[in-house]
């Protein structure tokens, strides 16, 4: 697994605003399931908005975050996004009781 963080420095939006965007923004990423991308989690706090994301590789990860991605966000957001990529060898998941080692 491949994890990105993107960070998008603007203020924090109240509840109903952050979810109803999520909500709007949604189907992009459900289609991106074919193209790789397993989780998105929508980041709503003092620092900014933005998502942590998990794909299935690298490749696939960077393969959404191009420079045409980055001009989009900026129109949309009105800054610059940040994107910090990570590679992810070990998940505990509390829910079901295991640590995970990716092979």
């Amino acid at each position: 697994m491949f994890v990105a963080i993107v960070q998008i420095p603007m203020a924090k939006r109240p509840r109903d605003a952050a979810v109803d965007s999520a909500r709007k923004s949604a189907p992009t990423y459900t289609a991106l399931g074919a193209k790789g991308l397993l989780k998105k989690y929508y980041l709503n706090g003092e620092a900014g908005g933005g998502g942590v994301y998990l794909w299935e590789s690298e490749a696939a990860a960077r393969a959404w975050y191009t420079p045409d991605w980055e001009k989009r966000m900026e129109a949309a957001f009105g800054a610059k996004p940040k994107v910090t990529y990570y590679d992810n060898h070990v998940i505990v998941d509390n829910e079901a009781g295991q640590v995970k080692v990716e092979e």
